[in-house]
């Protein structure tokens, strides 16, 4: 009889991360695990946007035992833990049900497949790219004896490194000699001390984001068979092609603002929308960003787009966007990231069945905009 496998919260954040690494997240941000002992269980996962009392009380009726939300619970340093406020409350039931809590959030926005582009697939967009590309690339070049290899690639890997493009555990490996002569207080895995020693290594060289440099070289070393390990980083000017924040894309022909500004509600599903520009301003070339996204506004113009579809617009933003003949429509924070629940649990879904992890993704249903238009 097989064994049951079971399924760890750890396995559930280490498969999100290999999808949406932490370190695509803005420093202001807090992603990962919020709340929870990454060893416990998890047969099911609550997807929804925000964090609070009611998807707590819904993972609970759906007998989950951990929750996937796009904003974080805990998003600034606590002073106390009291049950007197949302957070505090939410803290504390959810250790006592145990129940795990993970944001996937501005990670979830800037990574590939994520947010933006199921937005700009949402508005048929085509030709998508990166609106604002995610950070420069480093070279990470490590000297490792034959044999060893593999080990320490898939350290790297697993620290996010080897990602180009739609191509992940991505290295380049060549053969050459090393050599090395151990000091008296050395304990060297190859060699004796006082003697040169000539071993044939291989150049194992991977890229990876700059954020991710002291995560990858920590596990690299812990998986170094070496006492001193040898490596180089090396700052590339190349930035990653397919991450960053906000998408911009073309509309398959040119269209009244009008008219997208209807086709941005219906795919949305909004009763109203803010719009900034005339009826007819001509859309070809669009930018979006869910949320809050009016700081792309100079660069949407400088990259061409006729419109930035965000949410979260304020006054003088929308005087700005003005004066530069680039139209705007506000569509709301909730409406360009609800998006994500349904999304994000297909993803889940096809990676765990790739991962054969027996883990169940729910969506929260029946969360709404806290802003009604009347």
């Amino acid at each position: 009889m097989k064994k049951e496998q079971i399924v760890r919260i750890q396995d559930l954040v280490g498969l999100i991360h290999a999808l949406y690494p932490a370190a695509l997240a803005e420093d202001w941000d807090n992603v990962g695990l919020q709340v929870g002992d990454p060893a416990a269980a998890v047969k099911t996962a609550l997807i929804c946007l925000d964090p609070t009392e009611r998807a707590l009380t819904a993972a609970r009726s759906a007998g989950a035992q951990a929750i996937i939300s796009h904003h974080p619970l805990i998003f600034r340093p606590l002073k106390n833990i009291q049950p007197t406020d949302e957070t505090g409350r939410i803290l504390y039931q959810a250790i006592r049900d145990g129940i795990s809590v993970f944001s996937a959030h501005t990670n979830l926005d800037r990574g590939r497949d994520g947010l933006n582009d199921w937005l700009a697939q949402a508005l048929q967009l085509t030709q998508v790219v990166p609106l604002a590309l995610g950070g420069n690339l480093v070279k990470l070049v490590v000297f490792v004896p034959r044999g060893h290899e593999e080990v320490v690639a898939e350290a790297l890997f697993a620290a996010g490194a080897g990602q180009v493009g739609r191509y992940d555990r991505v290295s380049f490996r060549s053969a050459g000699q090393g050599s090395f002569r151990p000091g008296p207080d050395a304990q060297p895995f190859i060699g004796a001390i006082g003697e040169t020693e000539r071993v044939d290594e291989l150049r194992l060289e991977v890229i990876l984001p700059r954020e991710a440099v002291d995560k990858a070289v920590s596990k690299m070393i812990k998986a170094h068979p070496y006492e001193e390990v040898a490596y180089d980083l090396i700052p590339l000017l190349n930035s990653p092609s397919d991450i960053g924040l906000g998408r911009l894309g073309r509309l398959s022909e040119p269209t009244p603002l009008a008219d997208f500004a209807a086709r941005v509600k219906q795919a949305l599903r909004l009763s109203s929308l803010r719009i900034v520009g005339g009826a007819d301003h001509r859309v070809a070339k669009v930018a979006v960003c869910g949320g809050s996204g009016a700081s792309l506004l100079n660069e949407a113009k400088r990259q061409g787009a006729d419109v930035l579809v965000t949410g979260d617009v304020k006054y003088h933003e929308a005087r700005q966007a003005e004066s530069q003949n680039l139209a705007l429509i506000d569509a709301g924070h909730f409406a360009t990231e609800r998006l994500m629940v349904p999304n994000l649990a297909r993803v889940l879904k096809e990676e765990a069945t790739k991962r054969k992890l027996q883990i169940e993704f729910i969506e929260m249903e029946g969360e709404g905009d806290p802003f009604t238009a009347v």
